[in-house]
């Protein structure tokens, strides 16, 4: 599923994309994606709005449209497992498993979904629910680290609770607390203080360095080619530049740590499954 990392990339693609353009026509082709937002709610919202600015939350996608109205209205957008969201030329045929398409005169703005999991919807009461933003001040080391005393929760899990910092999803709670050091078998309550802020500070850095990677690669947001497994979008024909993935420990169960190398493990946790190093994360 796109964390944080991967849906900023693609906001920073959209945003100049989108920006004043006007919603012509709306068209839902599975209504089920629209989550506890109607049909008629939704074209009748969308129809005749225009893009004022796309920007995220956590792992959601913020599209702030103006509606003839004149009152600002919120598009929120969920990737899923399997969403994309691109433009395409007017007269080029949608995909098999387009969602939603809003019209936009010469080109048309897709999201498409194979296995229906993600979200385009009115309804925004899931940004009420989630956590500082860890990239931004408000993401404070004394917060984190009060809420991660009041957890029973081994550390990984309590990672992925969105309330306590939103955007980490399984990948970069494993990818931080490698870099930190730590087990994600110890109980969150049981770090030290020393613990807390490698963590704390990890999960900013993992973040940011993945940010950065995907902005220099050049991406076929269509998907239209090979996905290349990082970000989720496979790379444009003749692109220069490396898409190789630049994980330490995630999805390389059986592989050699790049630190100590010794050979890194898989663990399930809350049915997810969880990548360290037994060498460099010791403890329970």
């Amino acid at each position: 599923m796109p964390e944080l990392p991967e849906v900023e990339v693609l906001v920073r693609h959209l945003r100049p994309l989108l920006r004043n353009r006007t919603i012509q026509r709306v068209e839902v082709r599975r209504p089920r994606v629209l989550a506890s937002t109607s049909l008629r709610q939704f074209r009748k919202g969308l129809t005749g709005a225009r893009f004022l600015e796309a920007s995220r939350r956590g792992k959601y996608l913020v599209f702030d449209t103006l509606p003839s109205n004149g009152k600002t209205r919120v598009l929120l957008g969920h990737l899923g497992m399997t969403g994309r969201m691109y433009l395409l030329p007017a007269a080029v045929a949608l995909p098999k498993h387009a969602a939603v398409v809003l019209h936009l005169g010469r080109e048309k703005f897709v999201f498409e979904d194979t296995r229906y999991f993600g979200r385009l919807t009115l309804d925004t009461r899931a940004l009420d629910r989630l956590g500082p933003e860890p990239l931004t001040a408000d993401f404070s080391l004394l917060a984190f680290g009060e809420a991660l005393k009041r957890s029973a929760q081994p550390i990984k899990v309590k990672l992925l609770d969105q309330s306590l910092v939103a955007g980490i999803g399984n990948i970069y709670a494993s990818e931080a607390l490698f870099r930190a050091g730590i087990s994600p078998k110890v109980a969150a309550k049981r770090l030290t203080r020393a613990q807390t802020e490698r963590l704390w500070q990890a999960i900013r850095e993992v973040l940011a360095e993945a940010i950065g990677v995907g902005s220099s690669i050049s991406l076929d947001f269509g998907g239209g080619g090979e996905r290349d497994g990082l970000f989720y979008y496979g790379e444009k024909a003749g692109a220069e530049g490396s898409g190789e993935e630049r994980f330490r420990v995630y999805d390389r169960a059986g592989k050699p740590c790049p630190v100590c190398g010794r050979l890194i493990k898989r663990l399930v946790q809350a049915a997810r499954s969880t990548f360290f190093c037994p060498g460099c994360q010791r403890g329970h």
